[in-house]
C-alpha cells in the first residue's frame, strides 16, 4: 500500500478546518487531515474521554479504512476485543440460523467487537503519533458564515476565543451544536421501541458461540441481543415496555429480563447500564456552505447490526480526502465545489440505506404475534441455506455492499457498460494486485491494466486493456479504455491526479 507522507500538524488559530467532536468520527477525520498535511484543530466539550462503552462493533469496511489510516490500528483493535465471524438467530426452542461473514469480499471478513472506549483510545494514539492533540473542555458557542470562511466562538477553561476558519465539520453527536447553529434538524421517527442495555460480565449457562453476534427472537415481549467481547464481557440489549418514563437501569432488572427471554446468561460486574428509545432520522443536508455534518450529527438509527459508529467513521473517511484536496488549493473553484458537494450526494443515500436496514432488523426482532414469529423463524432458516441470501445479509452487516454507483464522481466511460466492477465500487480484494489502494497520496491514482490481466474482464477492459482511476479512499472513479484517453485526462484533473 502506498502511504502518503505523514505531516506533523500543530493546529493554530489560523487552521483551515475546525473539527467539533473527538469521538470516533472526529478522530477518523482528524487522522485523515493530519496524514495529508492540512492544518486543523479538533475540540471536544468533554474534559476527558467518555467512559461509556457505547458502540461495540467495528465492521469489515471500517477495518479496511483503518488499514489506510496507517499505524497498526486493526492489530490493536483485535488485541482488545474478539473477532466476530457471523450472526446467530435463536427462536423460542432452538437455534434457527447462523449467517457467516467469512465469505465477504474484504481483507478482513469479520467484525471486531470491542468497547468504543478502546476504539477511541487507539484512534487517539494514532492522532498523537501525527503530532496532534485534542483540545478538551472546549465548546462551540457561536458560528457565523462569512464570504471567506466561518467565524466561530469557542469557550473553554482559558476563556472565550473567536477565530475564523475555512471549514467547520460537526462530528459532535446527536445533540450537535454545529447542526443547531446552521439550522438543520434531524427528520424522521422519534417514537418507537425502548431497550435496556448493559455492558456486563456474562457467564453462559450453556455453550455460547463467542465468535457470533447472538439474537434471541423467541419471546412475545421482545428480542434480546448479545455481542460477546473479550473475556467474559458482553453487550446485552433487551427490548422493554416503552410506556411512560423509563426507570434507572439496574443489573437486577437486566438479569430478570434475560431470564424471562431464556437467554441463558448469568450477569455480574456491570461496566455500563442504560436505557434508550430508538430513533430513525437524518438531516436533509450534510453540507451548508462551509459547514459539514458527519456521524450522529447527520443521522441516527437503531443499533441493530451495530452500524451507527461505522457509518459515521466512513462519513469522515469519505469527507477527509475531499476536504484535504480542496484545502490544498490546486483545484479550480468549480471543481472544489463539485467535490465538496459529492460528500452529501454519496453519503446521504448510504445513511438512508442503513436506516432502512436497521429499521427492518428491528421490526424482524420485535414481532409480537406467535404466527409472525413462526413465519419469521422459518424464513430465516430457509435463507441461511441459500448462499446468495447469506452473502447479501453478511455484506449488509459488514457494509461491504456500500458503493457510490451513479454518484457525481463516477466517470461515464466506454468500459462501464460491459463491466461487473464499475465506477463507484470499492476496489474488490480480487483486484488488489497493485500497491494502489485506499491511503494512496492525495488525488486520484492511475492504475494501468493490461488486457490479459485477471482483473481486465471484470472492469470491462478485456479487449485492449486500459487505466483504472482510483480515488484516495479506495473506490473506483472510472475504468478507461485507450480510446477514452481524453475523458481520463479530464476526470483525473478534476480529482487532483
Amino acid at each position: 500500500m502506498v502511504e502518503p507522507e505523514e505531516a506533523s500538524v500543530r493546529p493554530s488559530a489560523a487552521s483551515q478546518v475546525l473539527i467539533v467532536g473527538a469521538g470516533p468520527v472526529g478522530l477518523v477525520l482528524a487522522i485523515e487531515l493530519a496524514r495529508r498535511g492540512v492544518a486543523f484543530r479538533i475540540v471536544d466539550r468533554l474534559a476527558a474521554p467518555t467512559t461509556e462503552s457505547r458502540a461495540v462493533v467495528v465492521h469489515a469496511r471500517s477495518l479496511e479504512m483503518m488499514d489506510a489510516l496507517g499505524g497498526s490500528l486493526v492489530d490493536e483493535l483485535r488485541a482488545t476485543g474478539v473477532v466476530t465471524t457471523g450472526v446467530q438467530f435463536h427462536g423460542a426452542e432452538r437455534t434457527v440460523a447462523r449467517f457467516s461473514f467469512e465469505g465477504v469480499d474484504s481483507p478482513h471478513p469479520y467484525s471486531i467487537t470491542t468497547p468504543q472506549t478502546e476504539t477511541e483510545r487507539i484512534l487517539t494514539r494514532r492522532l498523537n503519533e501525527l503530532g496532534v492533540t485534542i483540545e478538551r473542555g472546549v465548546q462551540l458557542t457561536d458560528l457565523t458564515q462569512t464570504e471567506s470562511g466561518v467565524r466561530v466562538q469557542l469557550a473553554g477553561e482559558l476563556g472565550t476565543e473567536t477565530l475564523e476558519v475555512g471549514w467547520v465539520v460537526g462530528c459532535d453527536g446527536a445533540r450537535s451544536a454545529v447542526r443547531h447553529h446552521v439550522g438543520e434538524r434531524l427528520v424522521g421517527s422519534f417514537h418507537g421501541e425502548r431497550f435496556l442495555m448493559g455492558d456486563v460480565e456474562a457467564d453462559a449457562e450453556r455453550e455460547l458461540d463467542r465468535s457470533s453476534m447472538q439474537m434471541y427472537l423467541g419471546a412475545a415481549d421482545g428480542p434480546g441481543v448479545v455481542f460477546p467481547m473479550a473475556g467474559t464481557r458482553a453487550r446485552v440489549i433487551v427490548e422493554i415496555d416503552s410506556a411512560g418514563e423509563a426507570p434507572p437501569a439496574t443489573l437486577d432488572w437486566l438479569q430478570r429480563v434475560v431470564d424471562e427471554r431464556r437467554m441463558g446468561l448469568r450477569l455480574r460486574d456491570p461496566h455500563w447500564l442504560t436505557t434508550f428509545d430508538i430513533h430513525h432520522a437524518q438531516v436533509p443536508r450534510y453540507r451548508v456552505g462551509r459547514v459539514l455534518l458527519a456521524g450522529d450529527a447527520a443521522h441516527v438509527h437503531s443499533p441493530a447490526g451495530g452500524q451507527g459508529m461505522n457509518t459515521g467513521m466512513q462519513d469522515a473517511f469519505n469527507l477527509g480526502w475531499k476536504l484535504a484536496l480542496v484545502a490544498d488549493g490546486a483545484l479550480a473553484p468549480a471543481d472544489a465545489e463539485w467535490l465538496l458537494d459529492s460528500y452529501e450526494a454519496e453519503r446521504h443515500p448510504v445513511a438512508a440505506r442503513v436506516i432502512r436496514f436497521s429499521t427492518g432488523m428491528t421490526k424482524v426482532g420485535t414481532l409480537d404475534t406467535r404466527p409472525g414469529r413462526f413465519v419469521r423463524d422459518h424464513l430465516l432458516a430457509a435463507m441461511s441455506g441459500l448462499a446468495p441470501a447469506r452473502a447479501r445479509l453478511a455484506a449488509e452487516i459488514e457494509e461491504i455492499g456500500v458503493d457510490y454507483r451513479g454518484g457525481p464522481l463516477g466517470a461515464t466511460d466506454g468500459a462501464s457498460h460491459r463491466a461487473h466492477v464499475r465506477a463507484g465500487d470499492a476496489l474488490p480484494v480480487s483486484l488488489r494486485t497493485t500497491d494502489a489502494a485506499a491511503g494512496a497520496p492525495l488525488g486520484a491514482t492511475r492504475v494501468d491494466v493490461a488486457a490479459e490481466h485477471p482483473a481486465a474482464r471484470s472492469l470491462g477492459l478485456a479487449s485492449h486493456g486500459g487505466t483504472v482511476l482510483l480515488r484516495p479512499d479506495g473506490y473506483i472513479a472510472g475504468a478507461f479504455r485507450p480510446a477514452d484517453a481524453p475523458e481520463l485526462a479530464t476526470h483525473a484533473a478534476r480529482l487532483g491526479a
